[in-house]
Order: C-alpha cells, then sequence, then structure tokens
C-alpha cells in the first residue's frame, strides 16, 4: 500500500509536469523498482501515458506565448492623436510667445531718451520690510516726452519710492511735487547710447535662442510621430515649425531695431 502511494506521489500531475518530454517518453511502459520499508523489493510497470499530460504541457506552453505576444503587440502598438499636430505647433507658439514677452521686459528696462511708464517697473521698492515693484505701489505716467510722474498709492511711501528710483541704474533724480514724484529724463550720452545698444543686441540673440530651442523641441516631437504618420503630414508639420520660427524671430529683430531707433534719438 505504501509502494503504491509512493507511485501516485512520484507521478501526480504537478510532477509530470515538471519532467522533460524525453523523460515521460522512457517511463512509458518501464519497469520501476521501488523498495519499500521492509527491505523487500517490488516491481511496477507503468502503463501507457496518458496523452493528456503532452497535451496539456504544450497547450500551457502555447497559451504562454501567445500572452507574452499579446503583451508585446500591445507595447509596440501606440495610438496617436488626431489633432497631435496642432498640439505641437500650439505648444511651440507658446514658448515662443513666452521668449518675446521676456524680451519686452527686458527692453522696457533700458532707459532712452524719451519718457516711458514701463521704464521704472522692474524697480524694487522696500516699504514696511516688504518688497515690491514699483507698480505695485505706484501710479507711473507720462507727462511730456521728457517727464515722468510717480503717484503713490499710500502717501506714505512716497520717501521709499523716492530713494528706490534714484538708486536704480537708470540715471534719474525725481522731485518731490506735493504727494507725488516728478522724473525728468536726461538726454542720453554718447557712451550711454552705446551701452544700451550693447544691451539691446544681446537681448534679441537671447530671443532667437529662446525661438529655436522652442522650434527645436517641436522638431524632436515630431520626429517621434515618423512610424505612426505619413511623410507628407510630417513634412507638412516641419514646414509649419518652420514659418513660425522664421516669424517669431523676424518680430523680435523689428522690435529690437525699433529700440535701437528709439535709444539713436535720445
Amino acid at each position: 500500500m505504501m509502494a503504491g502511494y509512493i507511485i501516485r506521489r512520484a507521478f501526480s500531475c504537478r510532477n509530470l509536469f515538471r519532467l522533460r518530454t524525453s523523460a515521460l517518453s522512457v517511463c512509458e511502459n518501464s519497469p520501476v523498482k521501488l523498495c519499500t520499508s521492509d527491505d523487500s523489493s517490488r516491481v511496477y510497470t507503468l502503463t501507457t501515458m496518458p496523452n493528456f499530460i503532452m497535451e496539456s504541457r504544450r497547450a500551457f506552453a502555447k497559451g504562454r506565448k501567445s500572452k507574452v505576444l499579446e503583451d508585446e503587440g500591445s507595447v509596440s502598438t501606440v495610438e496617436v492623436p488626431t489633432n497631435v499636430g496642432p498640439i505641437i505647433k500650439a505648444s511651440a507658439v507658446s514658448q515662443m510667445e513666452a521668449a518675446m514677452a521676456a524680451l519686452s521686459v527686458e527692453l522696457s528696462k533700458l532707459r532712452t531718451g524719451r519718457a516711458s511708464p514701463g521704464m521704472l517697473d522692474h524697480i524694487i521698492v522696500e516699504t514696511g520690510g516688504v518688497k515690491m515693484p514699483l507698480n505695485r505701489i505706484a501710479l507711473v505716467s507720462v507727462l511730456d516726452p521728457k517727464t515722468l510722474s510717480v503717484n503713490p498709492y499710500d502717501p506714505e511711501t512716497l520717501k521709499q519710492l523716492e530713494n528706490a528710483i534714484v538708486s536704480s541704474p537708470l540715471g534719474l533724480n525725481p522731485k518731490t511735487d506735493g504727494e507725488r514724484l516728478i522724473a525728468v529724463i536726461p538726454p542720453l550720452t554718447k557712451e550711454h547710447m552705446q551701452a544700451m545698444n550693447k544691451l539691446v543686441t544681446k537681448s534679441c540673440e537671447d530671443t532667437r535662442q529662446s525661438i529655436r530651442r522652442a522650434r527645436q523641441k517641436a522638431m524632436d516631437a515630431i520626429k517621434k510621430l515618423n512610424s505612426s504618420l505619413p511623410k507628407d503630414d510630417i513634412k507638412r508639420l516641419e514646414k509649419e515649425v518652420d514659418d513660425l520660427t522664421k516669424k517669431f524671430i523676424k518680430s523680435a529683430e523689428d522690435v529690437c531695431k525699433a529700440k535701437e531707433k528709439e535709444i539713436s534719438q535720445g
């Protein structure tokens, strides 16, 4: 009885699945000698191996292979949104517009011979232990092409405004006029004009680089679609991004030329 139990355990379905096919073939109709606990030996002959075991192993392996192939197929298949082109262009336009906005801010900091309310926006004023941009605590307006008026929202901050403007690199010396400040824009010297023009050139080049980086990001995104979109669509997208790049670079150059002209006129 014990020997029969050992036979059943040794050749259970779970253990047979672990055997190689060659081993199962050898076992078929082969005599097996087992030693029991009473030192007696008995010989058992295995009957024909059920085919369902072999077929089950094949089916199991086939099922695993199919699952792997399905998983691989799901990884390699990438669905591309139909509006991917407009998304890429919109992202590029957003980055290029941000570069133009940064250029406007930088150019507004440069003093020319003409009064401009934006020329004081970058000045930081400390009042009540808090640092804030000047345009947050005062209204700046143009009285004439050579004169600015600075009207604080709180008259108590007038002195702090005056100190901040005098300390700025603009070279202005505002005077108190009641509850406001009057700042006369002095004429530019030749050296000052040259220094300003150099800053304009640098700002223009920085903007070009920012626009070109936005173009490169868009082109990299388009290249990833080579296997998903027709070649004609890829070429069309690339041309549209190039056209946007040229448009924004020309716009930046025009803004900088206008600023240089404004500086030269003193």
